[in-house]
This record gives C-alpha cells, sequence and structure tokens, in this order.
C-alpha cells in the first residue's frame, strides 16, 4: 500500500511539473501578390517578386522570431539555467496569385502552391527542432565557480552557435535535394510551368 500511495505521488509529481515539451510555435504565414495566367507567367512574377535572398529572389521564404524567458539561478559557487521557456514564431512567406485563375490553371496552381506549403513546413519543423534541442541542452547546465551567472551565458552562446549552424545547414541539405534535378520542388515548378 505504501509502494503504491509513493507511486501515486511521484506521478502526480512529474505529471503536475510543466513538462518542456509543453510550448508550441506560433505560425503564421504571410503572401506576397503575383501576376499571371499562366504557369509560365506566374513563375516568372514569382521570380520578379519573390522574397529577396541575398542577391537571388525565393519562390517562398520560412522565417522565425525567437525569444527565451531563462531563470539563472546562482547555487553553492555555480551558476544553473533551471529553465529555459521559448516563444517561437515561425513565419512563412507565400506567393499568392492577385487574381483570379483559369479553371485549368487553377487547379495547375493548387497543387504548386500545396506542394510549396509542404516544403516551408519542413523548413518549420528544422526550425522547431533546434528549438527543442536548445531547450533540452540549456535547462540544467551549471557553470562552476559562477556565482554572478556571466560565464554561463558564454558558454550557452557556444553551445546555441553549434545548434544554429546545423540548423541552417540542415534547410541547406533540404532545399539542395528538393530543388535538384528530379526533386519534389523541382517538379512541382516543371508541372506548374509546362501546365501539367
Amino acid at each position: 500500500m505504501k509502494a503504491a500511495i509513493r507511486l501515486f505521488l511521484l506521478a502526480f509529481c512529474v505529471l503536475s511539473t510543466p513538462a518542456q515539451a509543453e510550448w508550441r510555435p506560433v505560425e503564421k504565414v504571410e503572401t506576397y501578390a503575383i501576376s499571371g495566367e499562366t504557369g509560365h507567367e506566374l513563375y516568372a512574377s514569382i521570380g520578379e517578386r519573390g522574397p529577396k535572398l541575398g542577391i537571388a529572389r525565393a519562390i517562398a521564404y520560412t522565417n522565425f522570431k525567437l525569444t527565451w524567458t531563462r531563470d539563472y539561478q546562482p547555487q553553492g559557487g555555480a551558476c544553473v539555467l533551471v529553465s529555459a521557456r521559448p516563444k517561437l514564431i515561425i513565419t512563412y512567406t507565400l506567393p499568392k496569385p492577385a487574381g483570379q485563375l483559369p479553371p485549368a490553371i487553377a487547379r495547375n496552381w493548387a497543387i504548386f502552391i500545396a506542394g510549396v506549403r509542404s516544403h516551408e513546413k519542413v523548413h518549420g519543423d528544422i526550425i522547431e527542432d533546434m528549438v527543442r534541442k536548445i531547450e533540452a541542452m540549456s535547462v540544467g547546465l551549471t557553470a562552476p565557480g559562477d556565482p554572478g551567472c556571466s560565464k554561463i551565458r558564454t558558454e550557452l552562446t557556444r553551445r546555441l552557435t553549434e545548434l544554429s549552424l546545423a540548423q541552417r545547414q540542415a534547410s541547406r541539405d533540404f532545399d539542395k535535394t528538393e530543388l535538384s534535378q528530379g526533386g519534389n520542388l523541382h517538379q512541382l515548378i516543371l508541372d506548374l510551368v509546362n501546365g501539367r
């Protein structure tokens, strides 16, 4: 009986403690207007009006804003990061025809934009995965001999840089696969432009 009560109390404590996984990203969609009445015209308009990334334009773009609420606590001459709660806003920027499309082109466009949305959602998932890794790595991070909690911030920044670089590389690798000959996004573009 005592074991059952202890097990119940342990389960109660675990279940009543806020889990790290409770947060969810806020996802927003922004659009930019394109024009045209054929797949080729729509794609050309994307090339003229799409989000500018460096010197080129993209079909769509996934961006994010990440802020944290962190609780650093001095403990016995060390500093411990006892909690780290993210606020993640993911924004997808997608093309949207300004006018009504002819029925056949509208069907092709619906297939194209659904594929582009799915592609960008993967970028959002990669970002969310990075944030969850940051959270898991951060909570419990301890810096000995840091009662003022300054060294821990330097160490945290170093570790965050590694995770951020890994996220960027994962996104680049995904784009390379998707845009390569026979890749999903490459095929969506061909189907839109060629009217398939």
